[in-house]
Order: structure tokens, then sequence, then C-alpha cells
């Protein structure tokens, strides 16, 4: 009897963790909760960087998805990858970013080699992955990018991404925008781009010239906009 209710429990967790939605084009697309640590440390610090880049004093970190970003996490390790989004506070090797604060960087989706989707945070809070555009960006991370050099995505991460951008516009008819991180400094003429510092910027690979044409190829249909 009790194995059997373990049992039950064990189901009712799993499905509770993974959830399948149907696109509008009939394809399903399923997610994987897998949170990282997001509490109240975090949600300070995330107001804080609001604050301070962005010249605003918002009551909560929420925001009106307008942009997805996609990105790789130049790691080739799934846990290892999600090892270094999950704490709240900033790792100590990234000096290139510890200035700007100590509020870690984040992502809203981390897709595996294998395609699979994981979805880490709330996708309408603000996450720090795109310097000037996080107060209107969903982030997708990709495992991946060797070196930070390597053009290297899986075949299944381009279907899981085209996928999640079909999903994300649809939930969320108010983005209009679809970019790479290599492009975020093209936004910088956008009334979106928020950034207050003139010195803080950053320079990206990722996700790759080829993986980004072949995701936008794919969902062309949606309009989505690229940066001027």
């Amino acid at each position: 009897m009790k194995k059997t209710i373990l049992l039950a429990l064990s189901t009712i967790l799993l499905s509770a963790s993974t959830h399948t939605y149907r696109l509008p084009d009939g394809e399903h697309i399923t997610i994987k909760d897998k949170p990282i640590d997001f509490g109240k440390q975090r949600v300070d610090m995330t107001k804080e960087y609001i604050s301070k880049h962005y010249g605003l004093h918002p009551r909560d970190i929420k925001i009106t998805p307008k942009i997805i970003v996609l990105h790789w996490t130049a790691d080739m390790g799934f846990e290892s990858s999600f090892k270094r989004l999950k704490p709240q506070k900033l790792l100590t090797d990234r000096k290139d970013i510890a200035s700007a604060s100590a509020l870690n960087v984040s992502a809203h989706f981390l897709v595996a080699r294998d395609g699979t989707i994981y979805q880490l945070m709330p996708d309408n809070y603000m996450a720090r992955h795109v310097i000037g555009l996080n107060y209107s960006a969903i982030g997708v991370e990709n495992v991946g990018g060797r070196g930070n050099r390597g053009d290297d995505l899986t075949p299944a991460q381009l279907k899981a991404n085209i996928k999640l951008v079909r999903y994300l516009k649809a939930k969320y008819p108010t983005i209009e925008y679809l970019i790479g991180h290599h492009e975020y400094r093209k936004m910088e003429k956008s009334p979106l781009w928020l950034e207050r510092d003139k010195g803080y910027r950053t320079t990206k690979k990722d996700p790759g010239r080829r993986f980004m044409s072949d995701v936008r190829e794919k969902v062309k249909d949606l309009g989505l906009k690229k940066p001027n």
C-alpha cells in the first residue's frame, strides 16, 4: 500500500513538472520545469538592477515581453550550464560584468543538446541575460558554443528553438523581435533599449550566425523583426 501511494505521488509530481502545449500550427511542445533559485534576494537585486541601469522603480519584476533573445551557454554540459544560472548571486569568475551588479545572470529557458526544453523561471519575470534589453526580453539559453566560439548547436536544439519561438509568440502577442545575443547592440537606438551606463557593453557571438539564420527561416511567417 505504501509503495502504491509513493508511486502515485511520484506520478503526480512528474506530471506537474512537465507540460505539453498545442501550437497554432498543430505541433506540440513539451516544457519541463527546472527552477533556478529565485527568492527574495534575487527579486530585490533585480529591482536594484532595474533602478540602477534603467532608471525605473517598479513595484515588482514583471515584464511585458517584446523580444526573444537566443543564446548559447559556452559550456557543453547541461548540469554545469544549469549550475551557473541557479545561484542568486553572480559567480566570482564573472569579473567582466561584476561591477554592474551582484545579480546572477539567468534565462527563462534552457535547451539541452537533445532538444529538451527546461523552464527555469516565470517567463514574465525579468532575467539578467542581455544588456539594455532585459526589461522586455525573454532569454533562451542553449547548451553549447564550445569555447564561446563554436557554432555547434544541434539539429534537435534548432527544432526546439523553433517550437519555443512559436509558443512564446502565441502566448505573448506583444513580442515583436527575434534576435541573437550577438546582435543586441544593434538595438541601442530602439525605444526598448534602456541601459543608462554607456560604458557597460560586452562583445557576444552566441548563438552563432548559422543557427540564428536557420531559426529565422523557419519562423519567418510570424513576422518577427530583426535588429536594425
